[in-house]
């Protein structure tokens, strides 16, 4: 579904990325895991069309995305949130999910359902009507996926959906994160610093360092591999 070859990024003569190459099958979970620097969320970026690549190959179901603008990107059927959410702050939650299905012509009816059934899925229902900069950080969070779910994509891209998000929040939001490949036949690339939650949704695993790819498996061989214990923890 998702492909990149030799992606590579500098900004001012510094390689964010240099050289990543790696693909995200469909109905799956990618894991992507590092330090701060490594390089996790200029991928992000440059997938999702806020970075142009400086060189290298991004596609997506066969489609060359480098350098189309964001709202192109979004348009093939790839989501995005954020470290920090991005919600429509002045607007209600009902608003916020209705928004996204305008450009797709959604009927209102169906629009009004879709809203209802997503924020029913993130807890969110009973706070419908309020706005959306009245909810908590965590609950913003669960409103930005929801946000991009309605809309139907085939692929979503989610940058540190649990940091800041209380226990209980981050518990609800793992079991959605779980549902969205085999229930919406979506997939999901997952950057997280919460190893435990990446170990226990991902299909697959990159750790990423210094930007570019030090290692990739399933949750046992990553949690084991010596390059990354030493990334973690140092050499001894």
């Amino acid at each position: 579904m998702l492909q990149l070859v030799d992606v590579k990024k500098s900004f001012k003569g510094v390689q964010a990325l240099k050289g990543v190459s790696l693909s995200v099958p469909e109905r799956s979970i990618l894991g992507i895991i590092g330090m701060n620097g490594s390089g996790k969320t200029t991928l992000l970026n440059c997938i999702n069309g806020l970075y142009s690549a400086d060189s290298g190959d991004i596609r997506f179901n066969g489609q060359v995305l480098n350098r189309l603008a964001p709202d192109r990107i979004a348009a093939t059927g790839i989501g995005r949130t954020f470290q920090v959410p991005k919600v429509f702050s002045k607007l209600t939650l009902t608003d916020n999910l209705e928004i996204p299905q305008i450009p797709l012509n959604v009927p209102a009816v169906e629009a009004r359902q879709r809203s209802g059934e997503w924020l029913a899925k993130v807890g969110l229902q009973h706070l419908m009507h309020n706005y959306a900069e009245e909810l908590s950080g965590g609950q913003q969070k669960l409103l930005e996926l929801a946000r991009i779910m309605v809309a139907r994509p085939k692929l979503i891209l989610l940058d540190e959906p649990f940091a800041g998000v209380n226990p209980e929040l981050a518990l609800l939001m793992i079991g959605v994160i779980r549902s969205i490949p085999k229930e919406h036949e979506c997939s999901v690339v997952l950057v997280s610093h919460d190893l435990t939650s990446v170990y226990t949704l991902s299909d697959h695993i990159v750790v990423m360092n210094e930007g570019q790819i030090l290692c990739e498996g399933d949750a046992d061989m990553v949690r084991t591999n010596p390059a990354v214990i030493e990334a973690y923890l140092g050499a001894d």
